[in-house]
């Protein structure tokens, strides 16, 4: 049956109709709906992970198990799980093992650009690079053959166009393949540097045969044109935008298995055209091939690696008229990204800035407390960095920061690489405040659970982590617990644990506004006519408050009552809010 599907259902898909069985994997956009979508399917394990390095981890020891398996990432995520990658790479699998990772050019939703493909070239292992749903559920396919025909991890990368797009594929039945069963080959998989020396040349000779695959596989196409002066080579979605703008005009050699690269089929490619132009995002992976192998091309020099192509972008770099936008007659204001209105977050970043403390932030929707008006965040590198940033930042000033530095990092993000930070600062002794912004789900990517919410993937209960007996464990003595709703609490514990000479941990907590089970009192009540237009309650940057005519207005389908605004107003024109 053909229907439209995103591109990351395609992927899940893919795995169902390849027999996979076994789905590990940590939530990141642009891949998280690859895991929720494979979920779905009852014949495939699926779970969330604490984080990357254990999803592979999990993934491959279900493949030595004898499962298809996946782990699915953003592109940041691949640095998490490149230890285990590197080294599976030597050992090889036993049933198929396809890593799925999704680059986002453009930086919708993450902290760098970083291109992928650097990955699977430099840890040998084979990537496919699918450019449209059908591509997706197909490519998914072929990965688990040649994983399990080359003894080898394979990747799947998409990238946000393609993950979050539409196209047409056609479903097929589940093909459940042979069972593997698991045998003892400690030289093959314990990589001790005896083992490890030998498997490396094996490594080096799968990559020889890899080539020559790509020479003949009909993922990597040539498609005929009517003008040979252009030759163009591209991949994933830079190949949907290609073909927008030329149609047939020009020949196109459309490369889906981007590592390892053909030799013989770009160089027979090129022979046929006046001119090669190779089209590609990011980073010149394919142009700097080309050149190595003596192709002569045209590429970053009109691109440049930075940002995600478009069809204009191609048209007009190559010379092609391009439709031209229209011009809106009104100057719309800008309207920047704002924690959502009753975030638990909101009152505790704000105590934060009152405070003008110091605050080394994280990865994650709290991330948005660097924004005007609230400000609150000095630092935002990786997930769990903040934990260790803080730890770093007071013992390079001998504790002497005036307990003016804390660390803020969610529960997710907590769980994922924060504890070991925090392990850190109890071990090596230094007078650091961790802030946990416990909102009882992993918010930034779309409410997933994680290990400290008492759900599983599923939503079926499960083991949860207990933060404050965690912390305590770890050799954090002193554990406080606040609602982020109550100014006053916020203010007086903070100063409190700063003021101590040990490290502490303060948890924040109260469960995102956005979930389906939290009751909320709101609307709030306003009396303008106590209102003076101060405009004390918009530094706290609610969507919900806005000041018209001098007055304090409410807008009522995004207040939840959460009252923070009536603590910071000194005219009681809010009225008091009851808690839900």
């Amino acid at each position: 049956m053909k229907k439209l599907m995103l591109g990351n259902e395609a992927v899940a898909r893919g795995l169902y109709e390849a027999g996979c069985s076994f789905v590990s994997s940590y939530p990141g956009t642009p891949s998280t709906e690859i895991t929720e979508y494979a979920a779905k399917y009852n014949e495939i394990y699926a779970e969330w992970a604490p984080n990357e390095k254990v999803a592979l981890e999990t993934a491959f020891g279900a493949s030595l198990a004898g499962k298809r398996s996946f782990c699915g990432m953003k592109h940041v995520g691949v640095n998490v799980a490149a230890d285990p990658l590197f080294t599976v790479a030597y050992t090889g699998v036993n049933a198929g093992l396809i890593i799925g990772v999704a680059d986002d050019p453009g930086m919708h939703s993450s902290q760098n650009e970083q291109d992928s493909r650097h990955y699977a070239i430099a840890s040998k292992i084979p990537m496919l690079e699918p450019s449209d749903s059908a591509e997706s559920i197909a490519f998914v396919k072929e990965a688990f053959d040649i994983s399990e025909k080359f003894d080898t991890p394979i990747f799947i990368k998409m990238c946000t166009r393609v993950a979050h797009s539409q196209s047409i594929i056609e479903e097929s039945e589940r093909v459940l393949p042979t069972a593997k069963p698991y045998e003892k080959q400690g030289e093959k998989y314990i990589m001790m540097p005896g083992n490890a020396k030998k498997r490396h040349p094996i490594v080096e000779q799968r990559t020889l045969d890899l080539i020559e695959l790509a020479e003949t596989a009909w993922f990597n196409r040539i498609e005929d044109g009517s003008d040979n002066t252009v030759g163009i080579i591209t991949s994933s979605t830079s190949y949907q935008y290609v073909k927008e703008v030329f149609g047939d005009k020009y020949p196109v050699l459309k490369l889906g298995m981007i590592n390892p690269l053909p030799v013989n089929k770009i160089k027979d490619f090129a022979k046929k055209v006046k001119n090669v132009i190779v089209v590609e995002e990011l980073d010149g992976i394919i142009e700097t091939h080309c050149k190595n192998i003596g192709v002569s091309v045209i590429g970053k020099e009109i691109f440049g690696n930075i940002g995600e192509f478009s069809q204009n972008l191609v048209a007009e770099k190559l010379g092609v008229d391009a439709p031209k936008g229209v011009a809106l007659s009104e100057n719309i204001p800008m309207r920047p990204p704002v924690m959502c209105a009753g975030c638990p977050h909101r009152g505790l970043f704000y105590t934060l800035k009152k405070n003008k403390l110091t605050v080394m932030g994280d990865i994650g929707c709290y991330t948005l407390g660097a924004v005007a008006p609230l400000a609150a965040i000095d630092t935002t590198i990786c997930m769990g960095a903040s934990v260790s940033s803080i730890h770093g930042f007071n013992k390079a000033n001998d504790g002497e920061t005036d307990g003016k530095t804390v660390a803020v990092i969610g529960d997710s993000t907590f769980m994922h690489s924060g504890v070991t930070g925090l392990i850190n600062i109890a071990y090596n002794g230094s007078n650091s405040t961790v802030i946990i912004l416990d909102n009882s789900i992993t918010g930034m990517t779309g409410h997933q659970q994680n290990p400290t919410t008492g759900y599983n993937l599923k939503g079926d209960p499960c083991s949860k982590i207990d933060l404050e007996a965690l912390c305590k464990s770890v050799g954090i003595n002193s554990v406080r617990v606040v609602d982020p709703y109550n100014l006053d609490e916020c203010d007086t514990v903070i100063k409190e644990e700063l003021a101590k000479e040990e490290p502490s941990v303060i948890i924040s907590r109260r469960p995102c506004a956005l979930l389906k089970y939290v009751k909320h009192a709101g609307p709030i009540k306003v009396n303008t006519d106590k209102c003076i237009g101060c405009k004390s309650c918009m530094r706290i940057g609610c969507p919900a408050v806005s000041v018209i005519n001098g007055k304090v207005k409410i807008d009522n389908t995004l207040c939840t009552g959460c009252g923070v605004c009536a603590q910071m107003c000194k005219f009681d024109v809010f009225e008091a809010v009851k808690e839900a």
